[in-house]
């Protein structure tokens, strides 16, 4: 769900009136780049990609400075989903922050942690990592389409102390809609809508 909620994301920013860049430093795998370049011309986005097996650091920096050049009002820079047993892919995930601040100060501005519904308790380790290797700053939770109702998700905001800013429900660009805590916990305790 990593790649197709940063397509969404982008739409939305697009449907504000932004100009959107979004760059592939998932370099290894080599159904990523073409996936998320699909999404970005859905939505309007501009698109930019290394070589395949190109350091994602270095994707980053490019695909940053061709944003500030172009003057860009957002960039979402997709990186590999990980595990969080692969310390260097974690690491990885550092590398990236450090070079995008140093080409942009301040950046990246936001940090997003997407997370599947179907996860389960290994969300929280997850979460845990990415965190402290990647400062996330939200959580999205996507999936919640199919049978999974996603009630890790709460566990893992409340013990990492990040919001809940998007769910995405379904595979269009307008199924990723913004987290409202009431209907979910109605949703999550089979509870009727509108109460």
């Amino acid at each position: 769900g990593k790649t197709t909620t940063i397509g969404k994301l982008a739409h939305r920013a697009r449907m504000q009136g932004k100009k959107v860049l979004i760059a592939a430093a998932d370099t290894f795998r080599a159904a990523a780049v073409e996936q998320l370049e699909t999404w970005a011309r859905r939505a309007g986005a501009g698109f930019h990609a290394g070589a395949p097996g190109a350091d994602p650091a270095s994707v980053a920096w490019q695909a940053m400075d061709r944003a500030v050049r172009e003057g860009v009002d957002v960039l979402f820079v997709d990186t590999a989903g990980r595990l969080q047993t692969k310390v260097n892919l974690m690491e990885e995930l550092g590398k990236i922050r450090q070079v995008l601040g140093k080409k942009h100060p301040g950046a990246p501005h936001r940090c997003v942690l997407v997370l599947d519904a179907t996860t389960g308790q290994n969300a929280l380790s997850q979460a845990h990592l990415f965190k402290e290797a990647a400062g996330a700053d939200e959580l999205i939770l996507t999936k919640l389409d199919g049978t999974a109702k996603g009630g890790v998700a709460i566990a893992v905001a409340l013990r990492e102390g990040l919001p809940i800013t998007y769910v995405g429900l379904g595979e269009k660009m307008e199924d990723l809609r913004p987290f409202d805590g009431d209907a979910f916990a109605r949703a999550l305790l089979g509870g009727p809508a509108g109460e």
